[in-house]
């Protein structure tokens, strides 16, 4: 399994929190490419949902993540 950030992105919307088969689901019917299927088929699946991507790849960049300062624009 691996996951990259346009790998993640594409369950940036989905509908959290969600089990593992909710989130298989909601890649094939938002057209995620295969890889993102496969992946989420190799998570374990302990019947508790998952809260956000962040559970699902915990690498994933958060905004804390960006030198980005917002108060500037």
């Amino acid at each position: 399994m691996y996951w990259t950030l346009e790998l993640a992105s594409y369950l940036e919307d989905a509908p959290w929190p969600a089990t593992k088969d909710e989130l298989i689901d909601y890649s094939i019917r938002s057209g995620a490419p295969m890889e993102v299927v496969e992946n989420l088929q190799d998570l374990e699946d302990d019947g508790q949902p998952y809260e956000n991507i962040e559970e699902v790849w915990p690498d994933y960049p958060t905004k804390e993540d960006f030198m980005f300062n917002e108060d500037e624009y």
